[in-house]
């Protein structure tokens, strides 16, 4: 799977973020959706809306899943794979 180009322009996010009541917490959503698709992409073996020989499954969807923080209360959006199910790595029990 070829890597792409990271056109993320952070000055933006970071006055994007400071508009919000709690730019931290915005902040880790975005991180954390980041994570999210990055490890998906892996585990598919492709990216989204990229056809690929080594393509394992694909994605179905979203489930609003709560996550407790020091900072807040997050609602993600998790990702539903269809053959084998994604459970976030930092959404585990500990």
């Amino acid at each position: 799977m070829a890597q792409g180009m990271n056109t993320t322009d952070f000055g933006r996010l970071q006055f994007q973020f400071m508009g919000t009541q709690d730019p931290m917490l915005s902040m880790l959503e975005w991180l954390c959706s980041q994570m999210m698709e990055a490890e998906v992409s892996s585990k598919l073996g492709a990216e989204k809306h990229v056809q690929s020989e080594e393509r394992t499954s694909h994605l179905s969807g979203f489930r609003p899943k709560r996550l407790d923080t020091r900072l807040g209360t997050m609602y993600l959006l998790i990702p539903k794979v269809r053959n084998g199910g994604y459970i976030p790595y930092f959404m585990t029990e500990r």
